[in-house]
């Protein structure tokens, strides 16, 4: 019994990769869930992967009424702009969490994407602290420079419990 629980597990990616496989397979069940979900939106659509993708595409191909939210800025958003000729886009320009120097760094970085449509991101938050850069020799450097800023701030009479490290990958 065990092993047969271990040979039909299935992660969310196989969970996904079959429902994909379904619904091209079995015209009759993509024609039930198109009819059953008229209308799709999908938030932080940057986020999806390509069978994700492919599933909101074929679930949206009878009514094309699609809707997804997220940052025109990375590829896949400018996919739906190919796949659907009658969308509409609406840019989302103004940013309500950072501060102006965040803002124009970022506007720096991506003004160089050579497939980027023409967007201008602002806030009314105002300028904000500068940003600072450091460039680590390996994790370790990283690590040592990290706990040495949070140090000073402590030291400063910040407490450790309005302290947060953000990261992009467990690695770091």
């Amino acid at each position: 019994e065990r092993r047969l629980r271990a040979a039909n597990a299935m992660d969310f990616d196989d969970l996904l990769v079959r429902t994909l496989e379904l619904l091209r397979t079995r015209p009759e069940v993509l024609d039930k869930y198109q009819e059953r979900f008229r209308y799709i939106s999908v938030d932080e659509y940057q986020d999806t992967n390509h069978v994700q993708y492919e599933i909101a595409n074929l679930l949206a191909a009878k009514y094309q009424n699609l809707m997804v939210v997220g940052d025109d800025d990375q590829s896949i958003i400018l996919d739906v702009e190919k796949d659907f000729k009658d969308c509409k886009t609406v840019k989302l320009e103004q940013n309500y969490r950072s501060t102006g120097h965040i803002l124009n760094a970022a506007n720096a970085v991506v003004r160089h994407n050579s497939q980027r449509k023409d967007k201008r991101l602002f806030t009314a938050e105002g300028d904000g602290e500068k940003i600072q850069a450091f460039q680590a020799s390996d994790e370790r450097d990283e690590g040592r420079w990290i706990a040495g800023e949070i140090e000073k701030l402590h030291a400063k009479g910040t407490s450790y419990d309005d302290i947060a490290v953000f990261y992009r990958t467990n690695a770091q």
